[in-house]
C-alpha cells in the first residue's frame, strides 16, 4: 500500500510538471525543458510503484473468464488452476526481480543518466530499483495467494450461521 501511495504522489507530481509546462508554454513561452523526460520516468514509477498493490487487490487484468465458468460446475478444477496460474506468475515476477538487479547495479555504480545532455537528465537507478522491487513484491504476492488459496477458500465454503452473528 506504501508503494502504492507513492506512485500516486508521483501521479500528482506528474500533473504539476504538465501543468506548469503548459503555463509556462502558453503564458511566458519557457517550456520546461524536459517535459517529456519527466513523463516518461513517471509513467514507468507509476506503473511500477502500484503494480503490488494492484495484485494484492485482486485488480490485476487479465482474463478470467473461463475460471468463473469452470467454478460453477468444477470449483476444484477452477481452484487448482487459478493455483497453478498465480505460482507461474510468481516464478515470472521473481525472473523479472532476478533479471533487473544486475542492470540496476550496473546504473547505480556507472551513474548512467537518460535524458538530452544539457538539456534534462536523469539516472536511472531508481527506475530500475522500483522495477526490482514491484516484481519482488509481486512475486512474494502471488506466492502467497497461491499457498494460502486452500485456506481463503475453506473460510469462504462455511460462511457464519445467522446466530452467531
Amino acid at each position: 500500500m506504501i508503494a502504492n501511495a507513492a506512485g500516486t504522489l508521483v501521479v500528482l507530481a506528474l500533473v504539476a510538471v504538465v501543468n506548469y509546462d503548459v503555463v509556462a508554454r502558453g503564458v511566458f513561452n519557457l517550456p520546461f525543458m524536459g517535459a517529456v523526460e519527466v513523463v516518461q520516468f513517471s509513467m514507468v514509477l507509476i506503473v511500477f510503484l502500484q503494480l503490488p498493490d494492484v495484485v494484492r487487490v485482486n485488480r490485476l487484468t487479465r482474463s478470467d473468464g473461463f475460471l468463473v465458468l469452470a467454478a460453477t460446475k468444477f470449483p476444484r478444477f477452477s481452484r487448482v488452476l487459478g493455483q497453478v496460474i498465480n505460482l507461474v506468475a510468481a516464478i515470472f515476477m521473481l525472473l523479472v526481480a532476478i533479471a533487473i538487479w544486475p542492470e540496476f547495479v550496473d546504473m547505480l555504480e556507472t551513474r548512467d543518466f537518460f535524458g538530452v545532455p544539457g538539456v534534462f537528465t536523469a539516472p536511472w537507478w531508481p527506475i530500475k530499483l522500483v522495477i526490482f522491487i514491484s516484481a519482488a513484491l509481486c512475486s512474494v504476492m502471488f506466492l502467497l495467494k497461491t499457498l494460502l488459496a486452500g485456506q481463503v477458500d475453506r473460510i469462504d465454503d462455511n460462511p457464519p450461521k445467522p446466530e452467531a452473528l
